[in-house]
């Protein structure tokens, strides 16, 4: 099997279950953070990344340890372009609560409930040292797509829309 087709059957089955109280599954809401990553122009590793961004909640992680293992999964394949910004979004979520004024109101309330098992918003020693980390910036606009891609009314594209960019992504 494929990298494409064995991520794409986490799409699939894992990807169908609910959200962590959220109102979208999973699966749908990776898929509208992939598409408003693409929509916004966002380079090809970093749509991907932000598709990819829960893959480790598909592999049933838990949700402090989902970033880490997700991307640790997704190195088989992806290079750090897209590992990184994964690896990283859940710290930068912290690191936004930390250094946006307001920002920590527009998380959703499951957001605000996670963040406080993610180690809650960072010192301000940890900000700068995030924000100095190769990918910090990517992880970041990974996080805002993640923040918005949270609504029901809104029906992304499916994954095979994105086998192809995965694909060219890929190491050989």
């Amino acid at each position: 099997m494929t990298a494409i087709e064995t991520i794409g059957e986490l799409f699939a089955g894992p990807g169908a279950r609910a959200y962590l109280g959220e109102p979208v599954t999973i699966g749908t809401h990776m898929l509208q953070a992939g598409a408003l990553a693409e929509a916004a122009g966002a380079d090809r590793p970093l749509v991907a990344a932000t598709l990819l961004h829960d893959i480790g909640h598909l592999r049933k992680e838990t949700d402090a340890r989902h970033g880490e293992a997700g991307a640790q999964w997704l190195s088989q394949w992806f290079g750090e372009a897209v590992t990184e910004p994964v690896r990283l979004h859940v710290a930068a979520k912290r690191f936004l609560c930390a250094v946006e004024p307001g920002y920590f109101g527009l998380l959703s309330a499951e957001s605000v409930r996670t963040l406080s098992r993610q180690g809650g918003p960072m010192t301000p020693e940890e900000a700068a040292a995030f924000a100095a980390l190769p990918h910090a910036m990517d992880a970041v606009a990974v996080r805002r797509w993640d923040d918005q891609a949270k609504d029901p009314e809104v029906t992304p594209p499916s994954f095979p829309h994105f086998a192809e960019l995965l694909g060219a992504l890929v190491r050989s």
